[in-house]
């Protein structure tokens, strides 16, 4: 089968088993009364967060290591720029407390680990636990802040059966199945997406980790993209924004981590991820700091610039590699 078609197929796969993990997993935990802060962090978290997680033990597995790095830092890239700024454009939005006080300097301190650990040209297993360290950290804080002021990420699925009866068993069971479902179209989309890839990549000459930064990375950004700019447009931004900023965090520590413990050797860098992908992913996290702290409010024109930004870092790629 051709390497298009696989990469299509992967990218459907990705995007509709995310949206079954998020959607089903998270009515059927408010179903079953598990508290809203459990699932933010689990079901949500993991939803959304599947399809880099996927891709990213596909490839260290595979021996694919640079596709796996490029794919989360192509991933932050796009969350931070291109859809943070398609929202701020659409309408102005406002930053949340917690976005500022923990988001905020975690993915910029993530952000600057992942490229301290990525300057001897290689990650390794070691350095795989030492983000992973990090994740537990920043989850931990996640927690102590909820305790004292509980998040609204699954208020809409909490309160959609506040007042209704339980339902039967059947209806907990088609939710579940379709959970299982959403998380092997998850797996498979992954595979399919590695392979193709890889293929394409060999084919066209082109390196592992451009590959990574740019149709991998858009493609595993599709369901934040989704979610994001829908709740824009229907003028409840706040928390979709907090989750985008949340989920690059998590992405660098707990996702890479994670898929670098499945490395059986150093996964070697190639060059453009080493001096371009990591510097690049690290300055936009920082850049995000005074752009959400000016007013706690990310404008039309800065989101503009954003996605302006995104366009430039794009033809940057394709210039220097075709």
């Amino acid at each position: 089968m051709p390497a298009a078609v696989w990469i299509i197929l992967g990218l459907a796969g990705l995007v509709v088993g995310a949206e079954l993990i998020v959607r089903h997993g998270a009515k059927l935990a408010a179903r079953l009364g598990v508290p809203s802060i459990i699932v933010g962090l689990t079901i949500v978290s993991l939803g959304t967060s599947a399809p880099e997680l996927a891709v990213g033990i596909d490839a260290v597995r595979t021996g694919a290591g640079s596709l796996a790095v490029g794919n989360i830092a192509g991933t932050n890239v796009a969350n931070l720029l291109l859809i943070l700024g398609l929202s701020a454009a659409i309408r102005p939005l406002a930053i949340q407390r917690q976005t500022i006080r923990i988001d905020l300097p975690g993915m910029a301190i993530a952000s600057l680990l992942l490229l301290a650990l990525s300057l001897d040209g290689q990650l390794t297993v070691l350095d795989g636990i030492a983000l992973v360290a990090v994740a537990l950290v920043y989850i931990a804080l996640l927690i102590r802040t909820a305790r004292r002021e509980p998040p609204q990420v699954a208020a809409e699925y909490e309160s959609e059966f506040a007042d209704r009866p339980p339902h039967p068993a059947g209806d907990v069971v088609v939710r579940l199945v379709l959970v299982v479902a959403g998380i092997a179209l998850v797996v498979l989309g992954a595979d399919w997406l590695v392979r193709g890839s890889v293929d394409a990549a060999q084919a066209l000459g082109v390196p592992d980790s451009l590959i990574g930064l740019t149709i991998i990375a858009l493609g595993t950004s599709a369901p934040e993209l989704a979610t994001t700019v829908v709740a824009t447009v229907r003028g409840d931004p706040d928390i979709a924004i907090g989750n985008l900023i949340g989920s690059s965090t998590f992405n660098l520590t707990a996702i890479l981590g994670t898929s670098l413990l499945f490395a059986h050797q150093p996964v070697v860098l190639d060059p453009q991820l080493l001096w371009f992908g990591l510097p690049v992913m690290a300055v936009v996290a920082l850049v995000c700091i005074p752009v959400f702290i000016s007013g706690r409010v990310v404008s039309r024109l800065e989101g503009g610039l954003l996605v302006t930004g995104y366009l430039a870092y794009l033809t940057y790629l394709i210039a220097t590699t075709m």
